[in-house]
């Protein structure tokens, strides 16, 4: 005879009681121990892979867009109507008025060879005033050797430690540099040729640019390329970089004629998009790993319910409602996820924090160069957790390992003690 069934309230100290001793299986249900097993380990392996990915992911972003934005300007005026700006003081004092904007840098820019007795290689000169270079953090705070003071009143060139690497060339060694936009002869255009002696050796940590710029003094860089009093483009630092559409827009209603404005945004767009979409394509692959665990979670479960059918049916003869018998089953399969994404988060934190610590280790282990910064721009593997992002994995992760129970409980719940206990 079946007792009437007892409502007790939801979650009772009896539920989990029983939840957790079917997590503990005796020998004979060792095989349901084995799959919850390899459900923990699947939501734990799932969700740290998917944090240190995301944060892998975001600490690219962040050092590529600090150390591009170190080097650059936040907005670049260029002249439509001619080649370069004869007047950049007079249209630079009218920008720096601009509430928002907190430096005006003239610059030129040109491409050349630089050559030592070792080596030669091609090289993109920067003519910059000392005002403007120390403006530029990434320049002005990194530098390794030599100094920038006096920049402006010497004969001397910057160059960045990759640079001096390849050219094997130190503090006061010389540099020749070859300009093709040279004099006009009757013969044709020659090469502008000149040696420069180096003044300092700066390190972004970003080998693309350690390896290829060069920075010269304004006024010889206004010789050098023959330029006269003109600069090729005004460079602007601006207060918040990621509000930089109101600067904009504020230098726009200036009404400078004929003058263009691009943001770092606007050069970059095409860098950047590719790093946003790889990252939710990253996020969207590797989430898949949750969903697959949480598919272990289910067939467990079925298992473990078609395991306990006898236990099931004397629970509801002797009074349990069905109620009672699907959050037992619930409260099993949702803690293997619950602990699994916890310890997914615990072990993410631990690996973002000594990330390139590792990488060093697995390189020195395997004897390979893991992270080449000739490939990934910069020198040392990043990880920036984003709290947002990892809040968002760990919600997604409970959030299947509880719907993973719903149907083995409610098929736990809905069985029949009659038919459960019929050949027992």
């Amino acid at each position: 005879m079946t007792a009437p069934a007892v409502d007790t309230r939801p979650f009772a100290p009896f539920e989990w009681l029983l939840a957790m001793r079917y997590l503990r299986a005796r020998r004979k249900e060792g095989f349901i121990s084995v799959i919850a097993g390899f459900s923990f380990a699947g939501i734990l392996l799932g969700v740290a892979t998917l944090i240190i990915v995301m944060a892998v992911m975001n600490g690219f972003r962040k050092e590529l867009f600090a150390k591009i934005l170190g080097l650059d300007g936040h907005v670049i005026a260029i002249r439509v109507d001619t080649v370069d700006f004869p007047d950049y003081e007079e249209i630079g004092k009218k920008l720096a008025a601009v509430p928002t904007v907190k430096h005006v840098i003239p610059m030129i820019e040109s491409q050349v060879i630089a050559s030592t007795p070792v080596q030669g290689v091609g090289a993109k000169v920067r003519g910059i005033n000392e005002e403007g270079l120390r403006a530029l953090p990434q320049i002005s705070s990194n530098v390794r050797a030599g100094t920038l003071d006096g920049f402006d009143a010497q004969d001397g060139i910057a160059v960045g430690i990759g640079f001096m690497r390849y050219l094997r060339v130190n503090i006061g060694d010389t540099i020749t540099l070859i300009s093709p936009r040279g004099a006009r002869t009757p013969f044709g255009t020659v090469p502008r040729i000149k040696a420069y002696k180096v003044a300092a050796i700066f390190e972004m940590g970003m080998s693309e640019f350690d390896r290829s710029l060069v920075f010269m003094p304004l006024a010889e860089a206004q010789r050098f390329f023959d330029k006269g009093t003109a600069v090729d483009v005004l460079d602007m630092v601006v207060e918040d970089p990621e509000t930089v559409e109101k600067s904009v827009e504020a230098m726009r209603e200036l009404g400078i004629p004929a003058l263009r404005f691009m943001d770092w945004r606007e050069r970059n767009a095409g860098f950047f998009s590719v790093l946003q979409v790889e990252r939710n394509m990253m996020f969207i692959i590797l989430s898949i790993i949750i969903v697959v665990a949480a598919f272990n979670i289910i067939s467990g479960l079925i298992m473990l319910v078609k395991d306990k059918g006898r236990e099931i049916g004397i629970l509801r003869t002797m009074g349990a409602t069905q109620g009672a018998v699907l959050r037992v089953f619930l409260i099993t399969g949702a803690a293997i996820g619950v602990v699994g994404t916890l310890a997914g988060l615990l072990l993410a934190i631990a690996f973002c924090w000594r990330i390139d610590d590792i990488r060093r280790f697995v390189a020195w282990l395997t004897d390979a160069n893991i992270f080449d910064s000739n490939v990934y721009y910069l020198t040392k593997l990043p990880a920036d957790l984003n709290w947002q992002t990892t809040g968002i994995i760990v919600v997604m992760s409970l959030v299947l390992s509880v719907l993973a129970t719903l149907y083995p409980s409610w098929r736990a719940s809905r069985l029949d003690p009659v038919e459960a206990l019929r050949y027992e």
